[in-house]
């Protein structure tokens, strides 16, 4: 009960250690917490940390800021998981070298602190070894055996400080561990670039269905344009019974393919392929394809089944059943969706559910998957999620799993805490600058920034935003922009993309596509380059070349006279890489303006100018006053991507 010091407001925790937080190998974890204690004595505070492969801990002792506030960091170095804590104390030693100093100061009499300090140093050394102590206990033998002067001077030296600082008088710690982790991840957790196509819809022959091997050949295209994932819709045996028609009709007619996330008939379930888009050493074969193109495949993981899942009749307690005997369907009423049947996760039989979902995804990864985008998850339980991911990647640690969750803030918030790495965001709906704005700043500033890692998507299968209904490409162009600019994920339902498919289904009054692509086969010219593609091409090589574009957690808005342009800067944590984005919202009208030079951002105060490099026009420019003039014609670009350097 002698430790007198308080940790409090440790912060990154999330709910006091229930949950991990996460980065990538090379990444920084910066801790504070409030420290304090009673009276005026002089306090110290370590920050320690272990990689879960380690034995020893790592000590990192932490700086005081004003208002009792305690900070210290730590860089993560390997993949796997880390555990971190913070211990404080009561620093005796230090406070009477504090002391010391200022009795000097006031001209009294040292003769009896220099016997005070001698004792401390020789306590402080019991707690060290012999051989790192000695230095303590020398200087304690020289405190009592030199003279009165020598002695003082050798405690007012800079060398006596250094020493006090690096051998801390540990006694009666407070120590703080609440099972405080960090789990780190590979690069591409923190920096990836997707692009969805459905397989079935890439034969470059309109008069079939595509393949794997069709997909195959679309691979120099993708890299081109400079992707690194290619996310599948589910490759799986769709369902017969109840299937849907083209744009989501209740009724399939003859031929009609029907929905990928209706998902099993009697040729299997989730860990068959349907037998259109060919077998599973061609699906093998597209993942070692994709690899020898620098992409990675992603698969759709939907945890729901078509009414003649083999499921239904081999486990029909893991559904639900109507009184009159037929199984419940998928419903948010009025709607119902025939084609698909939820799993009943509250079943008796709850755990060998829960291995047979796991075995799923672990099936999935022995043929080579290493990334899962999981469809709805927020419509499976919490903890089943918490279960399946830790157990998948204590097997395969470098999975992957993305969240398609759109829904309410704090469910959204649940699955990430509970192990997803990326999550689906609201990005698609904030359409001015200040909405952007304040959801970049919330999702990199606040405590969201320890665990929910964000993926910008501008459009889904799913989803045909407002703002592009009837949009021309200046629409798409500056959605796009935005996204690979803001977040280091984003993605694309890339066809429907850079073909500008821009018809809303009017019928529902959603943010839908007319005639999507989930209820038909499409052809497309893979053979098309036009704006949309060359942008890609340019911002995901720019991207790639930019440091600073490769994290979404160093963003920085800036001012401008012009509510229309936003401007904000990234730069690496060396500032090696500086990138500074201003982007015209207005996709009618050129918009001009003046924006602020921040000079403290970037650490150039007192510089004449700054040079400019627009890396999408290879323009530059060298500003020379504090308020710079830009314009934008959206019809060329929506923004610039300028790289800053120093002249």
């Amino acid at each position: 009960m002698r430790n007198r010091v308080i940790i409090e407001n440790v912060k990154p925790e999330l709910d006091g250690g229930k949950f991990f937080i996460k980065r990538v190998v090379g990444e920084q974890v910066e801790v504070t917490a409030d420290i304090f204690s009673d009276g005026h004595d002089t306090l110290r505070a370590s920050l320690w940390y272990k990689h879960d492969g380690d034995k020893k801990w790592s000590e990192v002792f932490m700086k005081d800021l004003p208002n009792d506030i305690w900070t210290g960091s730590f860089t993560v170095t390997k993949k796997g998981f880390y555990q971190y804590k913070l211990e404080a104390w009561v620093d005796h030693l230090l406070n009477w070298l504090q002391g010391f100093r200022k009795k000097y100061e006031d001209g009294q009499a040292m003769g009896v602190e220099l016997q005070i300090g001698a004792k401390l140093l020789r306590q402080t050394a019991k707690g060290y070894a012999k051989t790192k102590a000695k230095p303590l206990t020398d200087l304690a033998a020289r405190l009592e055996s030199d003279t009165y002067e020598t002695a003082v001077d050798t405690v007012l030296d800079k060398a006596f400080a250094q020493l006090v600082h690096d051998f801390p008088m540990k006694q009666f710690q407070t120590e703080y561990d609440n099972n405080l982790q960090v789990r780190v991840g590979r690069e591409k957790e923190l920096f990836s670039t997707w692009y969805e196509l459905f397989p079935r819809s890439a034969s470059p022959d309109p008069e079939r269905t595509g393949t794997f091997r069709d997909v195959a050949g679309l691979l120099p295209r993708l890299q081109e344009m400079g992707f690194d994932v290619l996310y599948l819709p589910p490759i799986h045996p769709i369902g017969e019974l109840n299937r849907k028609g083209k744009n989501n009709a209740v009724t399939a007619q003859p031929g009609e393919p029907g929905s990928p996330w209706a998902i099993g008939s009697q040729d299997g379930g989730h860990k068959a392929i349907h037998s259109e888009l060919g077998t599973l050493a061609d699906f093998q074969y597209l993942i070692k394809e994709a690899q020898k193109f620098g992409l990675e495949i992603a698969m759709d993981i939907a945890f729901q089944c078509a009414p003649d899942h083999p499921w239904v009749k081999e486990h029909p307690d893991w559904f639900l059943w109507r009184p009159d005997g037929t199984i419940a369907y998928a419903e948010n009423p009025p709607k119902k969706y025939q084609d698909i049947v939820p799993i009943n996760f509250e079943t008796e039989d709850w755990k060998n559910l829960w291995d047979e979902l796991k075995s799923v995804l672990i099936y999935w990864c022995e043929q080579g998957i290493g990334i899962f985008r999981v469809d709805n998850p927020h419509t499976k339980p919490f903890r089943f999620w918490q279960w399946a991911i830790a157990a998948v990647q204590k097997e395969y640690p470098d999975t992957i799993f993305l969240s398609e969750s759109f829904t309410r803030p704090k469910v959204m918030g649940q699955l990430a805490k509970g192990g997803f790495t990326q999550s689906y965001t609201y990005f698609t709906w904030r359409t001015t600058r200040k909405e952007m704005e304040t959801y970049l700043t919330e999702l990199t500033q606040t405590e969201m920034r320890e665990y929910f890692r964000p993926n910008f998507w501008p459009n889904t299968p799913d989803i045909l935003p407002y703002e592009l209904m009837g949009a021309d490409s200046n629409a798409f162009a500056l959605r796009y922009a935005l996204a690979a600019t803001l977040s280091s994920n984003y993605g694309l339902y890339g066809p429907a993309y850079e073909f500008l498919e821009n018809t809303g289904n009017d019928t529902t009054g959603k943010d839908e596509y007319f005639n999507s692509e989930k209820y038909e086969i499409r052809h497309y010219n893979w053979e098309t380059r036009n704006r949309l593609t060359d942008l890609y091409t340019a911002i995901n090589r720019i991207r790639k070349e930019n440091k600073a574009l490769q994290t979404t957690w160093n963003i920085h808005f800036t001012r401008t006279d012009n509510d229309l342009l936003m401007s904000y800067i990234k730069y690496s944590d060396d500032k090696s890489s500086v990138i500074w984005c201003i982007a015209n919202f207005d996709t009618k009208f050129k918009q001009a303006g003046y924006v602020e030079l921040p000079k403290k951002l970037l650490g150039i105060e007192g510089r004449v100018h700054l040079r400019v490099t627009d890396l999408l026009t290879n323009e530059s420019y060298y500003w020379f006053n504090d308020w710079n003039y830009v314009e934008l014609n959206p019809s060329k670009y929506p923004i610039h991507i300028f790289k800053v350097e120093n002249s």
